[in-house]
């Protein structure tokens, strides 16, 4: 593999351009490139078929979305045997996969689904139109099918979907000399993560950390090396409750189980860690306002229409604003004329605090920091800060609206002290507007069973905007009248 040096000054972790990754990928895409532009197609296959054995099948995964769509299935093709071809598969894109197996028979497939972890195909079985899913579900093997339809039966983003079906597990009166000679014939699955324990009528009663079958004797049984399983979900339990017990208690596996508490798979940290990583993708998508995935390779008008419906929902919030500034722009009073010039200060303020709140509040919620009995405190706090930071800047505004209106002798056209108050007034209106918003929207959305990150999306933000320049507007239409006499 193309050895990238260590540079001295690390650069920070969410610095992608200097990530070693980042440039072994620039570096992989620049080769395949040049590889795919030679004059003759023997010496193209040829430098292909180098890069393909100099480099792992997951580096190549991940640049092969760079390259033209007729240049991928050569690239796999070119991959040394079946297994890179199995990883490379597994953890390239989605659009990836569907070109590849568009340029794929049906045996082919059958031969890479034959040697695929059940949980790992049945993810990537969902890149298939239903009608070949069928197909090739009929050329498998058929012990191999009947896993991967028993685990797609589960509901998707469930922990009997996250799980494998590989795994070892022995009755509890075998030995280790009996448990080591049965995991020998199975190398590929991996037993690191622990080998579990089941009693005669298959119920989970422990687990043997893979460390005591070596330092143990072969003739001891596993009842007396095993240890209590502390922690175990079912099938149906939530990917955001798998990913929770994980974190907090440090496991490097998860073992799921049935109503009777029979042992059906097991989760492990890589799975966990794959889950954060979409888990991370939605809501990061959803605070941005858009169902798109984070991918630059996506086609320019699939990423429209995924950006799109969010961004119309921003545009009638726009147009909403306008009838309100035209339809207080016709009240008399001159007073109002010049509070229009103070509209984006409004907004931004107002929509800053309400983000801040509302994120701070997301955050507690994902990492499970609120609880029945905090929840009501955590709101109460973040609205007590919401309210203090409005005051403040609200009476900052105004006495600043008014120092620079006096020290330029009337240069807005108004009464300095008016019209400062009129202005910290209504930013603190607008910002309590805000506040309100911020604080109580992820609640709202969590109770009605939708991700509570929206609410740091386009569609809160443009809500924030209409109500806080409402308030605004009425603030200072009020208080003009009062102080205009």
């Amino acid at each position: 593999m193309e050895n990238i040096t260590k540079e001295e000054n690390v650069a920070p972790v969410l610095n992608i351009v200097d990530s070693k990754t980042s440039r072994l990928d620039a570096i992989l895409q620049e080769k395949l490139e040049m590889a795919f532009h030679k004059k003759t197609s023997q010496v193209m296959l040829h430098e292909i078929a180098k890069i393909a054995m100099e480099h792992s099948p997951i580096d190549l995964a991940y640049a092969a979305p760079h390259l033209p769509p007729i240049a991928r299935p050569i690239l796999y093709d070119n991959l040394p045997d079946r297994e890179s071809k199995i990883k490379f598969v597994v953890n390239t894109t989605s659009d990836t996969r569907l070109i590849v197996f568009r340029y794929m028979s049906d045996l082919e497939l059958k031969k890479l689904f034959d040697k695929m972890p059940a949980d790992e195909a049945v993810w990537v079985l969902e890149d298939m139109s239903d009608r070949r899913y069928r197909r090739v579900m009929e050329l498998i093997d058929p012990k191999k099918a009947a896993k991967i339809q028993e685990q797609k039966k589960h509901r998707r983003n469930s922990a009997g979907r996250l799980m494998t079906t590989e795994y070892f597990a022995f009755d509890m009166d075998k030995t280790i000399g009996q448990a080591a000679a049965f995991i020998h014939d199975f190398p590929r699955i991996d037993f690191t993560k622990g080998i579990f324990i089941l009693n005669q009528d298959k119920e989970l009663q422990g687990y043997v950390p893979a460390r005591n079958m070596v330092v143990n004797d072969l003739n001891i049984p596993l009842r007396q090396v095993m240890r209590p399983i502390l922690h175990k979900v079912a099938l149906e339990a939530t990917r955001e409750e798998v990913v929770d017990i994980v974190e907090r208690y440090k496991l490097s596996s998860l073992p799921v189980v049935d109503s009777q508490n029979r042992l059906v798979g097991v989760i492990t940290h890589e799975d966990v860690v794959e889950a954060m990583e979409d888990m991370a993708d939605e809501t990061f998508a959803r605070i941005a306002g858009t169902a798109e995935e984070i991918s630059v390779t996506e086609p320019l008008f699939k990423r429209f229409l995924a950006r799109a419906p969010w961004l119309f929902v921003t545009l009638i919030a726009g147009l909403i604003n306008v009838g309100l500034m035209s339809s207080f722009q016709k009240r008399e009073g001159s007073m109002l004329t010049f509070a229009l010039f103070f509209v984006p200060l409004i907004t931004g303020m107002s929509g800053n605090i309400g983000i801040q709140c509302s994120t701070v509040l997301v955050r507690s919620m994902a990492v499970g920091l609120l609880t029945a009995k905090t929840r009501g405190e955590a709101i109460l706090k973040e609205f007590l800060v919401g309210v203090f930071t409005g005051f403040v800047f609200g009476i900052a505004c105004g006495v600043l609206v008014y120092v620079i209106n006096l020290l330029c002798h009337n240069a807005l056209g108004a009464n300095p002290l008016t019209l400062g108050m009129i202005i910290g007034c209504g930013l603190i209106g607008a910002c309590l507007t805000g506040t309100c918003l911020g604080v109580f929207s992820p609640m709202f959305f969590s109770r009605i069973g939708i991700d509570p990150a929206i609410s740091s999306g386009p569609i809160v933000t443009a809500f924030n905007d209409v109500l806080s320049m409402t308030i605004y507007f009425l603030i200072a239409y009020g208080l003009g009248a009062v102080l205009l006499g």
